[in-house]
């Protein structure tokens, strides 16, 4: 008796997966079928909407839940960069791409000038 429940609920979870699917292509359907950007915006973001419910009734849909929560407890833990180091870190990136910039012109060019010798292009 335990696995004909189990088979049913898997089942069950399957035709809602696939609802769920075919929801969210319908209302990829329905932007792409109306002319209007108003009707388009609202048949995409109801579709996705009622797909996200029917998603969050499922099983794997409350793991997904209860990952995301999970997700936002662990983001506020993170110590993020005060706006002086954001700004320094982004002046190093800044000054180090503009002298691998450099570099890499200049091994062009000499790579361009031993092409030319070799090949008795050049002048």
């Amino acid at each position: 008796m335990d696995t004909k429940q189990i088979s049913q609920n898997n089942m069950l979870e399957i035709f809602k997966l696939s609802g769920v699917l075919g929801i969210f292509i319908a209302g990829v359907v329905g932007f792409y079928y109306f002319d209007s950007d108003l009707y388009s915006a609202i048949v995409l973001l109801a579709s996705f909407v009622l797909g996200i419910v029917i998603l969050f009734q499922t099983e794997r849909g409350q793991i997904l839940k209860s990952f995301i929560l999970g997700s936002r407890v662990e983001l506020r833990k993170v110590v993020w960069p005060t706006r002086e180091e954001t700004i320094q870190t982004t002046i190093m990136v800044l000054i180090f791409a503009m002298i691998m910039g450099v570099f890499f012109w200049l091994l062009d060019m000499f790579l361009l000038w031993l092409t030319r010798f070799l090949t008795g292009q050049g002048v």
